[in-house]
């Protein structure tokens, strides 16, 4: 370049930058601020995959209530239920990086709906950055507390003699495989029926809309203190420390049905690593508070926190583990 050209290429720049462009056609690039400075400015949106009243919708209402105090704008959450979760899924999947629309994302729609669906409007591994685990949580065998059956042999023996009233709750792929697994395990000829979260499942349960239901416990927890459900067996591989009457589905004669689900918050893939990692920090923190652990405690979760990278290899151990399960039990969804 000869040296005129240099001189109107600098006086060019010069120019720019007096009329404040942040021009730098031969300099290095500059970094813009952290993101994560003064965030967040205006009120964060938590979606949630199901209706109001489940397991998922309760976990996001204690963080969501925590972040708020914590952060200083209201964290507002947004229920979006249907298609077992699908809808929410994607919505967060395609919503703007930018922090202020997260996904308390369950097992179900993260790991499940992967392996029993073909197509996705979203991939969870390449769509989502993973902040913190909220909880996880074993699943409760439920039915009426006026049901004839006492037991799991005899909720099975009573499917058996009356099909017809033989059914099942369920509200994402997650409750669906595992109940279908505990069908294929025990020959129960119940059939599924769909809602849209936890709460509502559970409170077919118990008018007696169906015959039982395979749920987590957040959403079954005061059912069962009212007297309204009886729990028959649970999916932990050891009898649960709140429900300690309650056999292990090993106990109750149905070996090899271990399953524990979880709930996380989720941001888009493309959200600045820094706020991702100021919304871990403070979701680990909340977790950390004897105040909502003990809240956590009283739904019968395990409280989650620990690091980001806990949960997305979490996250890429099940899907192909999940997917090993619906390819042996058969079940595709699509």
């Amino acid at each position: 370049m000869r040296d005129g050209q240099r001189a109107t290429r600098r006086l060019f720049v010069g120019g720019l930058a007096a009329m404040g462009v942040g021009a730098s056609l031969d300099l290095p690039a500059r970094a813009q601020g952290d993101p994560a400075q003064g965030f967040p400015a205006k009120p964060i949106r938590i979606i949630v995959g199901f209706a109001p009243g489940g397991g998922n919708d309760i976990l996001a209402r204690i963080i969501a209530q925590k972040l708020s105090e914590r952060l200083g704008q209201p964290a507002l959450v947004e229920n979006k239920p249907g298609a077992g979760a699908m809808i929410a899924t994607e919505f967060v999947a395609k919503a703007a990086p930018d922090g202020y629309t997260l996904l308390v994302g369950a097992t179900g729609a993260m790991t499940i709906n992967p392996a029993v669906y073909s197509r996705l409007p979203y991939d969870t591994l390449r769509d989502f950055a993973p902040i913190a685990l909220i909880a996880s949580f074993p699943l409760l065998l439920c039915v009426k507390a006026d049901a004839p059956a006492r037991t799991v042999s005899e909720l099975v023996a009573f499917s058996k003699a009356n099909p017809a009233q033989a059914n099942y709750a369920s509200s994402s792929a997650a409750f669906q495989l595992a109940t279908e697994l505990f069908k294929l395990k025990t020959g129960a000829p119940i059939e599924h029926i769909a809602y849209k979260s936890s709460g509502e499942m559970v409170t077919a349960v118990v008018g007696g809309e169906v015959l039982l239901a395979l749920a987590d416990a957040p959403a079954v927890a005061g059912h069962i203190k009212a007297g309204r459900i009886r729990a028959l067996a649970t999916t932990a591989s050891e009898r649960m420390r709140d429900y300690p009457e309650v056999p292990t589905m090993t106990e109750a004669g149905v070996p090899d049905l271990d399953v524990r689900l979880w709930s996380g918050l989720f941001a888009p893939a493309a959200t600045p690593a820094g706020i991702v990692e100021k919304l871990a920090q403070e979701l680990t923190q909340i977790i950390g508070l004897a105040e909502v652990r003990e809240r956590l405690s009283g739904l019968a979760v395990d409280p989650g926190g620990g690091p980001r990278a806990a949960l997305a290899a979490q996250i890429a151990a099940e899907i192909p583990h999940w997917t090993r399960v619906a390819k042996a039990a058969n079940i595709k969804l699509d």
